[in-house]
This record gives C-alpha cells, structure tokens and sequence, in this order.
C-alpha cells in the first residue's frame, strides 16, 4: 500500500523544507515524492543535511510544471488545506484518510497523491479543485501554522498506521472496477464544458461556478474507467443530437 502513495510538493521555497519532507517520508515507509515548480535547488547541502540519511528521496524525486502533469495517473487525489473555502468540498480528518486508504490501494491502477502547498500561502483555489477531497489536520486554533515537513510527517503516520492494520479498512462486498485516473477525469470535465456550451446550457462569460460545482459532484462520485466511458458516451450523443440546432 504505501508504495501506492505519492507525496506531492508544489511550489516549494526552502530548500531544506523539502530534505525534512524527504526524512518524514523515509521514516515512514513512503519513497514516491514528486516535486511541481519548486522555487528552489532540490539538492543542496541543507536538503541533504535536513534529510538525514534521506537524500535518495531527493535524488530520485520527480520534477512537474503542474499539478495536473503531477497526479495524472493518480486515482484519488487529496489536498491539504487550512482554510475554509467559498465553494465547500469533502473534507477528511488525516485518520479518516487513512482509514480508506486500505480500500483505495487495491485497485491494480491505484495510485495515490497526498499534496501540499507552498509554505506561504499553500494552495490555491483551483488547484484544490484538481483534488477529490481536503484533508485538514485539527491544529490549536491559536497557533495553526505547521511545518512542512510536519505536516507530511502527521498525514505519513497515518497512512503507515493503516498499513499495519490497526485501522480497520471498510467492508466492501461488491468488486471494484478500476478507478479513472486524473487525467482521465480532466479529459471528461474539458468533454462535459465543451457539450454543454453547445446545449446552451453553460455560458462561459457567466459560468456562475457551473464547472466547479460539477468537478465537486463527479469528484465526489469517485467514477469507475467503465462508468466513465458511459458518461463520454452521453456527451458524444449529446454533441451528435445538438448538431441540428446549431445548424
């Protein structure tokens, strides 16, 4: 399972908050840990010296323009974040996380993206909107601010207490298909925008968070390769129906 989780950086600052991330990771059992747009070296003497014994995690780390180039092969995506939003989204505690992440790892394509936003400000808007859900770590309401690397080090305990067993993973009866990927998902939103404005149903000059919420709705759904295939079927019909009109 652990070797399905992907610690995901974007637009990190300090070279040294990465090597701490690195040894929270190690620590843990965790190796995969891909880096979007840092804003600093990746390798200097303080990373290495900050990673402890780590570094092979800085060395083999992966290197992204963006966040969706990131998690495209990803089947749950989770963002963390601080702050209450204007358009509210699945929000997770870390050992609610964890307590699915048993289940989510059985898929044969599953793979999983933990991310983390910049130290100063964290994550915007629409790159939280890239996630399936939020993950909030309950910190004194007087004093909130965590390290990086810290809070890598809560969410990599967590997912390493799941590994062993001591929470238990939920009951599912039925067998799963194989989750759409992220960049299965971007191509359908791209599909279901694009058909939509051709139904004129979506104004893209007033979209009145149309898109948004419907990311939010599908995203939440969690749909299967096989139940994604139907819905771009939909929208191909859909398209092909509303050619007359257009005409």
């Amino acid at each position: 399972m652990l070797e399905r989780i992907r610690i995901v950086l974007i637009g990190t600052s300090h070279p040294g908050n990465i090597g701490g991330v690195a040894r929270a990771m190690h620590n843990m059992g965790l190796a995969d840990l891909a880096l979007v747009a840092p804003r600093c070296d990746v390798i200097t003497q303080d990373s290495i010296s900050r990673a402890s014994g780590a570094d092979h995690l800085l060395h083999q780390a992966t290197l992204h323009a963006s966040i969706e180039e990131a998690i495209a092969d990803c089947t749950l995506a989770v963002g963390a974040s601080a702050r209450s939003r204007t358009l509210p989204w699945p929000m997770l505690s870390p050992r609610e996380l964890a307590a699915r992440l048993p289940q989510e790892c059985k898929p044969d394509n599953a793979r999983v993206a933990l991310v983390f936003g910049r130290e100063d400000s964290g994550l915007t808007n629409t790159e939280l909107q890239r996630c399936h859900a939020h993950v909030h770590i309950p910190t004194n309401a007087d004093f909130s601010s965590l390290n990086l690397a810290a809070a890598v080090q809560v969410l990599a305990y967590e997912c390493r207490m799941a590994w062993l067993g001591q929470i238990e993973p939920p009951t599912v009866t039925d067998e799963q298909d194989e989750r759409a990927t992220h960049e299965e998902l971007e191509r359908y939103f791209e599909h279901l925008e694009r058909t939509l404005v051709a139904i004129e149903f979506h104004d893209p000059d007033q979209p009145r968070q149309l898109m948004a919420r419907l990311r939010r709705l599908y995203l939440r759904a969690r749909p299967e390769k096989m139940e994604m295939n139907i819905l771009r079927g939909i929208l191909s019909a859909t398209e092909k129906a509303a050619l007359p009109r257009q005409r």
